[in-house]
C-alpha cells in the first residue's frame, strides 16, 4: 500500500486558451474538447495536465497520484485526518478519490508508470583530471537545437497551511516517505521505491494551492535553454538557471499566468529504496537553492489563497 508516483494534476482556469498557449509554447502537446483541454510531454500515452475552463481565477483541482493498496489506503485516510470522497461531477469515477486534511483533492489510480524515453546522448563534462570529451565540440550550433521537450512530469509542488500535518498525511495515509525537509517551512516526499527525490514537495502558505509543477528534460543545458526560451516568451517572472541543494537538480522555473510556476529539472537524487536514506533538516538557507540568481520577490506567494479565490 503506498504511492507510486505522479500521474497528473488539473487546474480550473479562467482562460483556456491562455493556459493551451502557455504549456504548448513549454513543450507540451494539447487536445481540446470544449472547455477542456488535455495536455501530454511528447510520445506520452496519456496526458498529464489536465486545464478546465472554470472560475475567475486558477484554482488547483486535484493532483493525479498512481498508487497500490487502494483499498488499504482508504481505511487509512480517515484516521489520519482526510476524507474518502465522491469523484466530482465529470471526473473519473475508478480509483480512489481523496481530500486531505487542507481540502486538498487527490485522485490515486492504479497502473504503471509509462515508460521515459532515454536521450540519445548523455551530457558529460570535461572535468580537472578527468578527460571525457575528446576531438569534438559539446555544443552544436544554436539553430540546430529542436524546442524543449519534456520527458516526464516528475513532480508538484503544493502550498499548505502546515507542512508537517501535509507529511503526516502523505507518510502514513498515503505511505509515502519523508526525504528532506528544511525546518517546518518546506518538505519533500518521495514514493517508498525507486522515486525521484520527490514527488510531491510542500511549502508554508496561508492557504492550499498549487505553487509549481516540475517536468524533466534531457540534461542541464536544455534546462537553460528551454527556461531561457520559454520566459522569453511567457514575459512574466522567471528564476534560474540554478541548482537546488535539496534534490541537487538544476532548474528554470517559468511563471505561467496566473503566478504559478512551471519548473523545468534535470539531474534529480534518486532514491531507490526509502529505508536506507536518511532525511537531513536543512536550514533555510538551503531551502530554494545552492546557487542562482535572486529569488523574485513573488516566488512563494499564494495567489490562490487571496480573497475572491
Amino acid at each position: 500500500m503506498a504511492v507510486l508516483g505522479v500521474a497528473g494534476y488539473a487546474l480550473d482556469v479562467p482562460d483556456l486558451d491562455a493556459g493551451i498557449a502557455f504549456y504548448s509554447a513549454a513543450g507540451l502537446v494539447p487536445a481540446r474538447s470544449g472547455d477542456r483541454a488535455l495536455l501530454s510531454c511528447p510520445g506520452a500515452p496519456s496526458p498529464c495536465v489536465t486545464l478546465l475552463r472554470a472560475g475567475t481565477r486558477m484554482r488547483l483541482h486535484h493532483v493525479t497520484l498512481r498508487a497500490d493498496g487502494l483499498d488499504e489506503m482508504a481505511k487509512l485516510v480517515p484516521p489520519h485526518g482526510g476524507a474518502v470522497v465522491d469523484a466530482p461531477d465529470g471526473w473519473d469515477a475508478t480509483g480512489l478519490w481523496v481530500s486531505d486534511p487542507h481540502g486538498v483533492l487527490f485522485h490515486l489510480i492504479e497502473g504503471e508508470a509509462a515508460a521515459v524515453e532515454p536521450v540519445g546522448e548523455r551530457f558529460v563534462i570535461n572535468a580537472p583530471g578527468a578527460i571525457v570529451r575528446v576531438r569534438r565540440s559539446a555544443m552544436a550550433p544554436m539553430a540546430s537545437y529542436a524546442p524543449a521537450r519534456p520527458r516526464k512530469l516528475g513532480h508538484v509542488a503544493l502550498f499548505t497551511p502546515d507542512v508537517m500535518v501535509s507529511v503526516a498525511f502523505l507518510t502514513d495515509a498515503f505511505g509515502m516517505g519523508l526525504a528532506d525537509r528544511a525546518q517546518d517551512i518546506v518538505a519533500f516526499c518521495c514514493a517508498r521505491q525507486n522515486s525521484d527525490h520527490h514527488v510531491i514537495a510542500l511549502a508554508k502558505s496561508p492557504g492550499a494551492g498549487l505553487h509549481h509543477a516540475s517536468f524533466q528534460v534531457a540534461d542541464p543545458d536544455e534546462v537553460g535553454r528551454a527556461g531561457q526560451a520559454l520566459a522569453d516568451k511567457a514575459g512574466r517572472g522567471h528564476w534560474g538557471f540554478g541548482r537546488h541543494t535539496i534534490g541537487s537538480n538544476f532548474f528554470h522555473y517559468i511563471q505561467d499566468p496566473w503566478g504559478s510556476w512551471f519548473e523545468y529539472y534535470a539531474d534529480m537524487d534518486f532514491i531507490d529504496d526509502h529505508a536506507l536514506w536518511e532525511p537531513t533538516v536543512y536550514g533555510m538557507e538551503d531551502a530554494m537553492a545552492n546557487w542562482g540568481p535572486p529569488v523574485p520577490a513573488d516566488f512563494v506567494h499564494n495567489y490562490q489563497a487571496e480573497s475572491g479565490q
